[in-house]
C-alpha cells in the first residue's frame, strides 16, 4: 500500500457548496481520487472509519508565531505542528519575528529546511520587512514566501516598521502580497508613556490598561494608511487580525479587490472584560475590544467584509505572562482550539459549518494562492479533519499539546473537537494518538499580483 493511500469511510463529507453528503473518500498518493460509495471488499488498504463524524477540509491557519528558531522555550515547530494536528490544522503560514528574523533568503531557506525535517503539517512562511528599509532589494523577490509581513506597530527591533516614509517605500517595492499589523506606532508609544505615568504603581493599573494603550484610534490610523498605500501602488494588501468595529465598518465601504482582512476567534468570542477574569492571559496585540466591537466584527464576517479567520497563535510561558504590565508579553495560543470554538458557534446557530470551512480553509487558500488546498474534491490534496458534532468536551490544560501549556479558553465546553486529522493522505492524529512519522509539505503558491 503506497504512503498516502487511505479510505475515509462513512462520514458526512462537507461539499464545496456547504452541504453534507454521506460518502466515502478514496485517497491515493496523497490526493483525493474519488468521493463515492465503495464496497469494503473493493478496498484492501488502510481504512479510517468516519461513521457519525463530519469530514471537513483541513484548516489553513494564515497567521501563527511558532517561535522557531530562537524562542523555542515557548514553542517550536515540533510542538506547534503537533498542536495543529490536534486542532485540525493541516497547514500554517508563520510570521518572521523569530531569532534571527526572517528577513533574508538565507533565513527563509533555514526555516523551510527545519520545517521539512520536523513539521507534522504543511507549512509556509512570511518574509519580514525591515523598518529601516535595509532589505528592500530582498523584498523584490522573497522566494517561496507566502507574502511580506509589515509591523506598522508593535514591531520589535529591525521589524519595527513604524516610520511612515519607510512604510510607503515598502509598498512601492516589488509586487508580493503585504500583510500588515495595523497599529500606529507613534500613537502607541505616546499612549503608553502617558498612561503608565498615570499609574506608576503596577498594583493600581486597571486590568484593561493594555487595551487603553493600544486604543482603537491607533488601529484605525494604520488601517486607513495601509489602504491608501495599497490603492496608490496597486498592491495586494491583507490586514491582519482586525479588532475594531469602526475598522470593519470603514472597510465595508473602502475595500477594493486588492484588499482582504481576517479576524481571530478570540476577538469574536472575548472582549476587554476578560482581563478581570484571566488577567494577562487576555493580553494580545492588537488587544481585545468591547462587546460592541465583537458584534460588529461578527456581522462583518458574516457579510463577507472580513474574509477569513486566523488564530495569531503566539504562545508565551506562564512565568512570562505572570509579569506585571507592561512587562507581561502580548499573545496567546490558538491552533488547538480555533476549530472547535467556531464549530461550537455552529451548534449555537450563529453560523453554518459551510461558513466556518470557508473562513478557515477555502478563503485562506484563495487569498494566498495556495495550490491544491481548501476543498474536498477529486484531484485536490487529501488534507482533512474528522470532527464530532454530537459531543462536547472542555478545554483542559492537561490535554494541551502546545508547549506553553495554557489557553485563554480553559474550561470552555466545546463541540466539534477533531477526532482525526489527515495530512496528504496520512493519518497524523487519531483519538489522542499522534503519528510521529507524519510530515507536511512546503506550500506552493500561485502568483498573486
Amino acid at each position: 500500500m503506497a504512503e498516502g493511500n487511505l479510505l475515509v469511510r462513512g462520514g458526512n463529507v462537507l461539499q464545496a457548496d456547504g452541504s453534507l453528503r454521506l460518502v466515502d473518500l478514496e485517497i491515493q498518493a496523497g490526493l483525493i481520487k474519488a468521493c463515492h460509495e465503495i464496497s469494503p471488499s473493493s478496498w484492501d488498504g488502510l481504512v479510517l472509519e468516519a461513521h457519525g463524524l463530519t469530514v471537513m477540509p483541513g484548516v489553513i491557519d494564515p497567521q501563527v508565531h511558532f517561535r522557531d528558531p530562537g524562542l523555542t522555550h515557548k514553542e517550536d515547530l515540533i510542538s506547534a505542528s503537533r498542536a495543529c494536528l490536534r486542532g485540525g490544522v493541516t497547514a500554517f503560514l508563520e510570521m518572521p519575528n523569530t531569532i534571527p528574523p526572517t528577513i533574508s533568503a538565507e533565513a527563509l531557506k533555514a526555516k523551510l529546511a527545519r520545517a521539512a525535517a520536523v513539521s507534522r503539517v504543511n507549512y509556509g512562511f512570511f518574509f519580514g520587512a525591515c523598518g529601516d528599509c535595509s532589505n528592500l532589494e530582498a523584498l523584490k523577490d522573497p522566494g517561496n514566501a507566502c507574502g511580506i509581513k509589515m509591523f506598522m506597530g508593535s514591531g520589535k527591533g529591525c521589524l519595527d516598521c513604524g516610520d511612515i516614509d519607510g512604510q510607503e517605500r515598502i509598498f512601492a517595492t516589488g509586487n508580493a502580497l503585504i500583510a500588515v499589523h495595523a497599529e500606529d506606532q507613534e500613537r502607541l508609544l505616546q499612549r503608553r508613556e502617558t498612561l503608565l505615568k498615570q499609574y506608576p504603581n503596577p498594583a493600581e493599573r486597571p486590568p484593561d490598561l493594555h487595551s487603553q494603550v493600544h486604543d482603537p484610534e491607533a488601529a484605525m490610523l494604520a488601517t486607513k494608511r495601509a489602504v491608501e498605500f495599497s490603492n496608490r501602488y496597486k498592491r495586494r494588501l491583507h490586514v491582519l487580525h482586525l479588532t475594531t468595529g469602526a475598522e470593519a465598518e470603514w472597510l465595508r465601504h473602502h475595500k477594493t479587490a486588492l484588499i482582504s482582512t481576517e479576524v481571530t476567534p478570540q476577538h469574536l468570542l472575548l472582549d476587554s472584560n476578560a482581563y478581570a477574569l484571566i488577567g494577562s492571559h487576555a493580553q494580545m496585540n492588537p488587544p481585545l475590544r468591547t462587546s460592541a466591537d465583537r458584534e460588529l466584527l461578527w456581522q462583518a464576517l458574516l457579510d463577507g467584509v472580513i474574509d477569513c479567520i486566523a488564530t495569531d497563535h503566539a504562545p508565551h510561558t506562564l512565568e512570562e505572562k505572570a509579569k506585571p504590565y507592561p512587562h507581561s508579553p502580548s499573545g496567546m495560543p490558538g491552533v488547538e482550539t480555533a476549530l472547535p470554538l467556531m464549530l461550537t458557534q455552529v451548534a449555537l446557530g450563529r453560523c453554518s459549518i459551510g461558513q466556518v470551512s470557508n473562513w478557515m480553509s477555502k478563503k485562506p487558500a484563495e487569498l494566498y494562492g495556495i495550490k491544491g488546498k481548501g476543498v474536498l474534491e477529486p484531484g485536490w490534496d487529501a488534507d482533512l479533519v474528522l470532527v464530532d458534532m454530537e459531543h462536547s468536551h472542555p478545554v483542559l490544560r492537561e490535554e494541551l499539546v502546545s508547549r506553553c501549556g495554557w489557553s485563554p479558553f480553559e474550561g470552555w465546553e466545546l463541540i466539534g473537537w477533531p477526532v482525526a486529522t489527515v495530512v496528504a493522505g496520512v493519518v497524523g492524529y487519531e483519538r489522542g494518538q499522534f503519528n510521529e512519522a507524519c510530515r507536511g509539505n512546503e506550500l506552493q503558491y500561485d502568483k498573486i499580483v
